[in-house]
């Protein structure tokens, strides 16, 4: 096997060594994960930011000396620090950052979940994906009130019917050649789907690059509401599901960038003014801890000088803090589109 460039722009680029292959190559974990199976997305795609997927829990201790420096590097989080969780609503400070609702489009705060004891999905077979998506879905079927809804695998969705939920934000779409090129589109749309209530103020991804996204989201930026409704669910959840979790890397996702919290606050924001200038945007979020996609969220553009922004940190940070971090950033970058 060709190893990257070190020169190159990818983490994996940067941290995998000649020393660190001839010392990982021969590794497998329980559910058959080998090193070229966590780095295959990066090496096909050079431009990848990080480059690595875990295939299961095991992989990020089976091959630590690989992803070690990885998060590291990525959430300044070394081997010897401890994640800490906090779900507790009443902690959670954090105003409504536009209350005229003149910039914010709408709030969604997701988390990644996998199942404990079962492979993530770049390694699972279709009969695993299966029984985890004909598990997760009889523990989405007991949620009831607010949070009750109904599940709707992709196969039996009709072409207009998806598209229209893709372009609402509301769904996943094969076709990233990242998640692609690691495996976790095989089989597709066989066990996938997506749960929603009526509203579509709370909706789960099943098996997409994490086995589960649950989301919570609603146009304006009340986050308050947002996180309680959302720390609801996972409550009731897990009552019913074990999730795939570490002492010290708290809750376990197919991708390194997403461990910890696996939680990802977001906002839809228009700024026109800052748009002028995308570079200074990038920065003024960056001091806040938060990071600006385009409207479709990774690898897409702007449309309408519309913004998806949301915090970079996820590990080493609680989730009560992303999320009061995420309404402290947001209100700054409108001060700074109403200076424009």
């Amino acid at each position: 096997m060709t190893l990257p460039n070190p020169q190159g722009g990818s983490l994996l680029a940067r941290y995998l060594t000649p020393e660190v292959w001839e010392q990982l190559k021969d590794r497998e974990t329980r559910y058959g994960v080998r090193l070229e199976h966590v780095v295959a997305s990066g090496l096909k795609n050079p431009d990848s930011a990080v480059g690595v997927y875990a295939g299961d829990e095991e992989s990020y201790t089976l091959f630590a000396p690989l992803f070690d420096p990885i998060i590291a590097d990525y959430h300044g989080f070394g081997p010897e620090a401890r994640h800490e969780s906090d779900l507790e609503p009443a902690h959670l400070n954090a105003p409504n950052p536009d209350p005229e609702g003149r910039y914010v489009v709408s709030t969604r705060i997701r988390v990644a979940r996998n199942l404990c004891c079962f492979p993530f999905g770049s390694a699972l077979t279709r009969r695993e994906r299966r029984i985890v998506e004909a598990t997760v879905v009889r523990a989405l079927e007991d949620l009831s009130g607010e949070l009750a809804g109904s599940y709707h695998p992709l196969y039996a969705m009709d072409r207009a019917t998806r598209e229209r939920l893709i372009q609402s934000h509301f769904l996943f779409k094969e076709g990233d050649r990242f998640l692609k090129a690691a495996g976790l589109n095989r089989d597709w749309p066989d066990a996938r789907g997506i749960f929603h209530n009526p509203d579509k103020t709370f909706l789960v991804w099943v098996n997409e690059e994490d086995q589960l996204r649950i989301i919570s989201m609603e146009p304006g930026a009340n986050l308050q509401r947002v996180f309680a409704r959302l720390t609801r669910a996972l409550a009731e959840l897990e009552r019913r599901l074990t999730f795939a979790f570490s002492e010290r890397l708290g809750y376990l996702t197919s991708c390194p960038t997403n461990l910890g919290t696996a939680m990802r606050a977001s906002v839809h924001v228009r700024l026109p003014g800052l748009a002028a200038d995308e570079a200074r945007l990038k920065a003024l979020a960056a001091k806040h801890g938060l990071q600006v996609r385009g409207t479709h969220g990774e690898h897409s553009q702007s449309e309408g000088a519309v913004y998806d922004v949301s915090n970079k940190q996820r590990l080493g940070i609680t989730e009560v803090e992303a999320v009061r971090r995420l309404a402290e950033g947001v209100a700054a970058l409108i001060a700074a589109e109403q200076r424009t």
